[in-house]
């Protein structure tokens, strides 16, 4: 099974098939994610809020990071997976990004990694790109900084963050970026950003002109009850399902009904001449 490249993701633009990214955090929902075709798995520093129990983004660590990206890695064979990289692990200046990049790339098998920022983080894109790690920007709401946003809003409502955000993608192309994310940007502008750029924009709440999609797997699958974002489509609800069938094992375990014979490594038959020969004190 062929891994898909970080090539091949960009080359994805031309053909006009879409891409289908969605978060990974562990091994064995990597593996699935992986098997059921997902082009790209983001470990996300949402896994922050949706693993690690934080409030926000922004305590994740390059540490867990690197943790989490080693198991997506283990678990996925085709997929491309790009590291997220956590608030204060790029900001200070380029070399401390180049190294944390080469972190996720040497120690967190990733592929790539993404940042967020517009014009202010080209210089630390270029040194990525320079020195062999690809970059996947990320332009709208840029969650590390939705303090300075006003909040987890829309970006780009108006004429002059309209024209920003769209200098800010051309910048981002012309440093070196393999694609580009848009979070929460009106449809219409995601559309003319898309146009205008050669690589691929990959949508999150911006509609349906990007060239692919990402969504939260938590989010998507009705996995973490705390809130649901506007944007996502819930595809199941499995909290309820897994509180149901965790409801019935404890009903069953207090019950003597779990463990039946059929759940048991030898039944009392099959033991029972070892059972003669046993002394008890």
């Amino acid at each position: 099974m062929k891994t898909l490249t970080v090539k091949d993701f960009r080359d994805r633009k031309s053909t006009g098939q879409r891409l289908s990214v969605l978060t990974a955090y562990d091994a064995s929902m990597a593996r699935l994610l992986d098997n059921a075709g997902a082009d790209a798995l983001l470990v996300g520093d949402s896994l922050g809020m949706v693993v690690l129990g934080y409030d926000s983004t922004m305590p994740v660590t390059m540490e867990q990071m690197l943790h989490h990206a080693g198991a997506v890695r283990r678990g996925a064979q085709r997929a491309l997976v790009i590291g997220d990289m956590p608030f204060g692990s790029y900001q200070i200046s380029a070399e401390q990004a180049v190294r944390n990049g080469i972190r996720f790339l040497k120690e967190g098998g990733c592929a790539a990694v993404k940042l967020e920022g517009g014009a202010e983080v080209c210089d630390t894109v270029q040194a990525l790109v320079r020195a062999g790690v690809p970059v996947m920007g990320h332009l709208g709401l840029t969650p590390q900084t939705a303090g300075q946003l006003g909040g987890f809003k829309v970006q780009g409502k108006d004429l002059a963050a309209a024209r920003k955000l769209l200098a800010d993608a051309k910048a981002l192309e012309a440093v070196g970026v393999f694609s580009i994310v848009l979070e929460a940007v009106p449809a219409p502008l995601a559309a003319v950003i898309t146009r205008a750029v050669s690589v691929p924009t990959i949508g999150i709440g911006a509609g349906p002109h990007c060239d692919g999609q990402v969504l939260v797997t938590n989010d998507m699958l009705g996995l973490f009850e705390k809130f649901i974002p506007s944007f996502v489509k819930q595809y199941v609800n499995l909290a309820p399902e897994i509180k149901k069938a965790v409801q019935q094992y404890i009903s069953e375990v207090e019950s003597g009904a779990f463990p039946a014979p059929e759940h048991s490594v030898a039944s009392e038959e099959e033991f029972s001449r070892l059972l003669d020969e046993l002394s008890y004190p």
